[in-house]
């Protein structure tokens, strides 16, 4: 009972001298930010899909809803959001070799979007920035199956990539 009870208190030590050692911010939002715009991403990638121009411009605002304390409105914010999808397709990342009459065929493959986003910050133009982001997700079979859920994955990744970007300054 009483090595248990000593390795408890080590524990409990150890947690509370780290956590003052180290802390993860989740923003760096200046306090005078309070609004965004987060403007329609089209789709202007040569293979279009449908919804991705929807469902990715509203999982971009809920990010930003749900993580931060600024209010989305749709004219002029504090700050600006905008981008196109400027890329969309499938490429082979893995040959397999197959008998000598019969080409190689592809064993994998890889399917990348790539966004094109712009944010204005006005008050603090350290902020801003105009980038492309690109992210891609590796898949084998019948692409039909599989590619809405690999869309998901992707758009999770770029928004991440786009958050830490505007208000994370990574």
């Amino acid at each position: 009972m009483r090595k248990l009870l000593g390795i408890f208190l080590t524990i409990s030590s150890l947690a509370f001298i780290s956590s003052g050692c180290y802390t993860l911010k989740s923003t760096a939002i200046p306090l005078e930010m309070k609004t965004i715009n987060i403007g329609f991403f089209e789709n202007n990638a040569q293979l279009v899909v449908g919804n991705l121009s929807q469902t990715f411009t509203e999982a971009l605002k809920e990010r930003v809803r749900s993580t931060t304390r600024l209010s989305i409105v749709s004219g002029e914010g504090n700050a600006n959001m905008t981008g196109t999808i400027t890329g969309y397709h499938f490429e082979p990342i893995s040959i397999q070799a197959t008998n000598n009459n019969t080409a190689p065929i592809a064993g994998a493959q890889r399917l990348s979007i790539t966004v094109h986003v712009k944010f204005v910050y006005d008050a603090e133009k350290k902020y801003n920035f105009e980038q492309d982001f690109t992210r891609y997700a590796d898949y084998t079979g019948d692409i039909t199956t599989q590619e809405q859920t690999l869309i998901l994955t992707i758009e999770k990744q770029l928004i991440d990539d786009i958050f830490n970007k505007a208000f994370n300054n990574w």
